[in-house]
């Protein structure tokens, strides 16, 4: 039974820790276990393709981060404030939950100035309700087309790259932090296993004949957010809007009919697929909203494999991924990880389970 947050500790040096994406998409390192022998191959994210044939699927999270981190100042004041949207509540009254810092200067009421680089004020927001000790709801004062004010958004809002990188985002944030086929608007954070696949590799996996399955999930801010509970069986996730669409349902099904592989890519797309499990085992299509938490031990429904990044200590993500390729075998891996310099989170190297 591993069902305690201190089994999923382990040494990383922070120098490991990814500060920017490899020169080009694709050129990350892969580490591949095998769950059946033990067996842990270090390879290249290109060498992916040997592994899979004709006929398997790969499901992927298609999911688009949008600009996410605002910089304004408050009223009267003119203090700098940094105010993080997670999701839109109201798209008629533009009404936003979001992270406000620092949290103690923006109370209820207060109207925030967010401008261009020439400091004309494009946007103004008023905080409308207090949610939680950093949280606040707004609304912004926009009175032109949900085009015009999206425009607006991406033109003054940051890349919001993880806390844990301790940079600001940097122009190649806006493409690198975004996988090539992001198409739903709605994540703050990025399903980072799907950063590695360039092009080339995509129309690679094709002309083999593998499977192409959509499903989104829009990656929040409580995929970073710290476990502080020992005892797993009573932490809670943040939950997360998914759906799986009836074209994916229908090609995940038919590939396990057939007995052929499935690949998640990432751990978001592992726990949407967790979280719509027929009674017969099947994928079925769904649309809601998952806090689905996978820690060991766990059964899992769909795939057989997973694509995934290396995951810092006790972190929700690499429980799961224990939780999927075996404790004892996944400590080992990252032991091996950390001894052969692998690049850990958000722009590191990848892990292949099978």
């Amino acid at each position: 039974m591993r069902s305690k947050l201190s089994q999923f500790n382990f040494e990383l040096p922070p120098e490991l820790i990814a500060q920017y994406p490899p020169e080009s998409r694709g050129d990350s390192r892969l580490m591949v276990i095998h769950k059946d022998s033990g067996k842990i191959e270090h390879r290249l994210f290109k060498d992916l393709l040997e592994y899979f044939d004709d006929g398997d699927t790969f499901i992927f999270n298609n999911t688009k981060v949008f600009p996410a981190r605002l910089y304004g100042r408050k009223e009267k004041t003119g203090a700098s404030i940094e105010v993080f949207l997670l999701r839109e509540l109201n798209n008629e009254m533009r009404l936003w939950d979001v992270l406000v810092d620092p949290a103690r200067k923006i109370r209820v009421g207060n109207k925030l100035y967010f401008s261009d680089k020439e400091d004309n004020d494009i946007l103004i927001a008023e905080v409308v309700d207090n949610t939680t000790s950093r949280g606040r709801t707004i609304r912004f004062l926009y009175e032109g087309t949900d085009d015009e004010f999206q425009k607006e958004l991406n033109l003054l809002g940051n890349t919001p790259l993880p806390k844990y990188l301790n940079r600001q985002a940097e122009a190649i944030d806006r493409e690198r932090y975004q996988t090539l086929y992001a198409k739903e608007i709605g994540a703050v954070a990025a399903p980072t296993a799907g950063l590695h696949f360039n092009l080339e590799l995509l129309k690679r996996l094709e002309l083999k004949g593998i499977n192409f399955a959509e499903l989104t999930l829009h990656v929040g801010l409580g995929t970073f957010r710290s476990i502080d509970v020992e005892d797993l069986s009573k932490h809670k996730m943040d939950a997360e809007y998914f759906r799986i669409p009836e074209d994916a349902k229908n090609l995940v099904n038919k590939t396990m009919d057939a007995k052929k592989r499935i690949c998640s890519i990432g751990t978001t797309s592992m726990r949407s697929i967790e979280s719509a499990v027929s009674a017969e085992g099947y994928l079925k299509m769904a649309e809601g909203w998952t806090n689905k938490f996978i820690y060991p031990p766990y059964e899992f429904s769909i795939a057989d494999s997973m694509v995934t990044n290396l995951h810092l200590p006790k972190s929700s993500l690499v429980i799961m991924v224990a939780a999927f390729g075996g404790y004892d075998l996944i400590m080992e891996a990252y032991q091996q990880a950390v001894k052969e310099k692998y690049r850990f989170f958000s722009y590191g190297d990848a892990m292949l389970i099978i």
